[in-house]
């Protein structure tokens, strides 16, 4: 697992990234695929929403697939099953995407060894979101670190 969330490759994709594809993106705010799209979006980065079921999140036109998105995409983030990882993985190389991005839970070596085969950087059971928060220093955000360090809660 290790060689899916190598430190310099997640570091390329996150500042080098300007659109994200987010295959399962829900409308629903209570998705973790919506507060991911929302801070993406909050944090410049271009959100593309793919997903079959939906027709507008966060403000974007929604596409039933990969293949549908009429502009490049630079990082493919799935919130999908694993089983569902190689086609996506298959898709995200066909329409030139520079990398594939499995959230966490989202564990498919087959997936992987399809996007690795074609070129495509792959991080896996990482959240996107979390990692740019980590890069910039930007944990604090929405409370994920109070930026105190201390062995008890202030008072």
């Amino acid at each position: 697992m290790n060689e899916f969330q190598d430190r310099r490759t997640i570091q390329e994709i996150v500042l080098g990234a300007r659109t994200v594809a987010i295959v399962g993106l829900s409308a629903s705010e209570l998705r973790a695929s919506h507060f991911v799209g929302y801070y993406l979006q909050r944090h410049g980065y271009r959100v593309i929403p793919v997903n079959p079921n939906e027709e507008h999140v966060l403000g974007e036109q929604v596409y039933p697939s990969l293949r549908e998105v009429p502009e490049h995409i630079d990082v493919v983030d799935v919130f999908r099953a694993p089983a569902a990882v190689p086609e996506i993985a298959q898709e995200a190389v066909e329409v030139g995407a520079g990398a594939l991005w499995l959230q966490f839970g989202v564990i498919s070596p087959e997936g992987a060894r399809i996007a690795q085969e074609a070129g495509l950087p792959v991080v896996m059971d990482r959240c996107l979101k979390v990692e740019h928060a980590r890069l910039l220093g930007r944990m604090h955000w929405m409370g994920f670190d109070t930026g105190v360090i201390a062995g008890s809660r202030p008072r």
